[in-house]
């Protein structure tokens, strides 16, 4: 029996020094603080990793205790990426609730190849921004594909900066990897865009861009499709801005961007393009062997010298392929 008490009077003590570290733990760590920090959650970051962030910034007292309100909170698939204002004079459940619905700023991804009309209806889903204004004040080709933490606040003209910045940075760390090349920013911006959407796969962007360049030296016509996908526009019947298949009539469409009709590169960037072809455009030789190419229903690439040996692989590859 008194075996019993003794292990009785333990589990109370037990609960008691658990009740009060717990109650201690969900305290503000500074209840006078009147200042605010900004912590960034990243994208895909784990509970446990923000908790110790956070006890390292001194934002919460205990990190058991906040793991537990956590789970308590059910708050653990909740968390947003993103960034939030929070304060030591918040309570470990106050900073809980800020991190499920309290983000200043939101997360968007921009992949490559979009032109700047895609870019501003995704962004208009996030942001209250008016899209035909994006549109007019965007740089096509220059809202350089990453993935950016902008306040949701953010104007049209503060998002452009950002990423005509980040554009800038990108093609100088290019640039001086090729220092030897020398066609200009715009010719090269250019090609980089025709080669994001003319390749699949990296390893053809180089070729797809070295091809490119030869026929423009050779004041040939460059007859890529997407150049007259870009000038046909919005597609209201597939609900896109590059039309799928392209018929006889599609190719004879009035366009300075109509590389069927008009030779040269087009007068300004068709899309958004990656750092990879950025890079490919760059590295592009204009002595490749090759004149021609054309994609399999995978999308790879196969090049051929002569217009006959091109013919054989469209027969090859797309025809009986």
């Amino acid at each position: 029996m008194k075996k019993i008490r003794i292990v009785v009077l333990v589990l109370l003590l037990i609960s008691l020094i658990s009740y009060f570290v717990y109650q201690e733990g969900s305290l503000a760590v500074d209840k006078s603080n009147q200042g605010t920090v900004v912590f960034v959650i990243n994208k895909g970051e784990g509970l446990y990793s923000i908790t110790k962030r956070l006890s390292s910034e001194q934002l919460i007292r205990n990190k058991l205790v906040f793991l537990l309100i956590a789970k308590q909170m059910g708050i653990e698939k909740k968390i947003q990426a993103g960034d939030f204002r929070l304060s030591k004079k918040m309570s470990a459940n106050e900073i809980g609730q800020e991190l499920t619905h309290g983000t200043v700023d939101e997360w968007i991804t921009i992949v490559e190849g979009l032109r700047k009309e895609e870019v501003a209806q995704q962004l208009s889903e996030q942001f209250s921004i008016n899209q035909i204004s994006f549109i007019e004040q965007a740089k096509e080709g220059r809202v350089f594909p990453d993935t950016y933490l902008i306040p949701k606040s953010a104007t049209i003209a503060s998002m452009n900066q950002l990423f005509e910045t980040t554009f800038q940075k990108k093609f100088a760390e290019a640039r001086n990897q090729y220092p030897f090349v020398k066609r200009s920013d715009r010719e090269i911006l250019v090609l980089a865009s025709l080669i994001e959407r003319e390749a699949k796969f990296s390893e053809d962007r180089r070729l797809i861009g070295s091809i490119i360049l030869k026929r423009a030296e050779n004041d040939w016509p460059l007859q890529l499709d997407a150049t007259v996908q870009y000038s046909l526009g919005y597609q209201r019947a597939d609900r896109t801005w590059w039309k799928r298949v392209l018929s006889t009539d599609d190719l004879k469409v009035d366009s300075t961007y109509n590389t069927y009709t008009h030779t040269g590169f087009p007068p300004a960037p068709i899309c958004s393009p990656s750092l990879d072809s950025i890079k490919a455009a760059f590295a592009a030789d204009s002595n490749t062997p090759y004149f021609y190419y054309v994609s399999d229903k995978k999308g790879k690439i196969h090049p051929a010298k002569t217009l006959e040996e091109h013919n054989a692989n469209i027969k090859k590859y797309i025809d009986e392929g």
